[in-house]
């Protein structure tokens, strides 16, 4: 089996010999020369690969990882029968054969990773390889007169619901009243669910969901707010024939379905 050779990267218009194994940083090494893989078969490929990943950590390396273009799907497939786990892609970090940027995924392998066939190896990789959604969670909150609190942001023109998108092994109720403490500095009862919204990609964002609960009826809310000055310019009221004027169109057409009584499911804000 060959040895682990130093980092200094192949010239970028030689196709590698073979795949091997090339240090990267302490403890790290890449699959190189994956394009070696392309005339085997693919079962003597997932051994190849399972053979490096064995020496690597044998040698006391803790991570193995790997680049293939984001259209290769079969030696994408084949890193992961060896255990590599989609990690992310990187925009434009390589080239095609006429030097046009393409994307490329990263894969990897860490020493404590269950081996393929062990048990939690299938749930991890569906776990990493699974569509991950943005969840989104805000608060309707109304005044006495019926109108509907929006903040006024720092980071965009339009304004919106308090709320924000929920974090990592945070739930939506926890997303909202977190979001509420750390904005407004108040606390405020997170009451029912009243809408699931699915938002279809809108300008530089892909799709996602939208929970909205309601945070009740609190005419002082926006004299008792202390605000997050960088999150937060201003809190208003604002009456629900005159939210168009200052909310983006996709959140126009949510407020609309649930202010006019179409709680529910909802797709680009409108009712399903």
């Amino acid at each position: 089996m060959p040895s682990v050779e130093p980092s200094a990267p192949a010239s970028p218009d030689v196709e590698p010999a073979a795949v091997r194994l090339r240090a990267v940083t302490d403890g790290v090494v890449m699959l190189a020369g994956l394009s070696g893989l392309r005339d085997r078969d693919p079962e003597e490929s997932v051994r190849v690969l399972l053979a490096l990943v064995e020496q690597a950590f044998a040698a006391g390396r803790h991570r193995v990882e790997a680049e293939v273009r984001a259209d290769d799907a079969d030696t994408r497939r084949t890193l992961q029968r060896a255990g590599l786990r989609p990690e992310g892609v990187s925009r434009g970090r390589g080239t095609d054969g006429r030097g046009v940027p393409v994307d490329l995924l990263r894969l990897a392998r860490l020493v404590d990773d269950p081996a393929p066939g062990e048990p939690g190896a299938f749930l991890g990789m569906l776990n990493a390889t699974l569509p991950r959604k943005r969840l989104i969670a805000q608060g309707l909150v109304r005044d006495d007169q019926g109108r509907v609190l929006l903040c006024e942001l720092t980071y965009k023109t339009d304004w919106d619901l308090p709320g924000g998108v929920v974090d990592p092994h945070e739930s939506p109720r926890q997303t909202i009243g977190r979001e509420v403490r750390e904005e407004l500095g108040v606390d405020l009862p997170v009451g029912e669910l009243l809408t699931v919204n699915w938002l279809p990609p809108y300008r530089q964002w892909d799709d996602a969901l939208l929970l909205v609960h309601d945070l009740g009826t609190h005419p002082d809310l926006a004299e008792r707010a202390m605000l997050q000055r960088s999150e937060l310019r201003a809190v208003h009221w604002v009456r629900p024939e005159d939210v168009d004027q200052h909310v983006a169109p996709y959140v126009a057409r949510h407020l609309r379905s649930v202010l006019d009584g179409g709680a529910g499911e909802l797709e680009d804000g409108l009712p399903v």
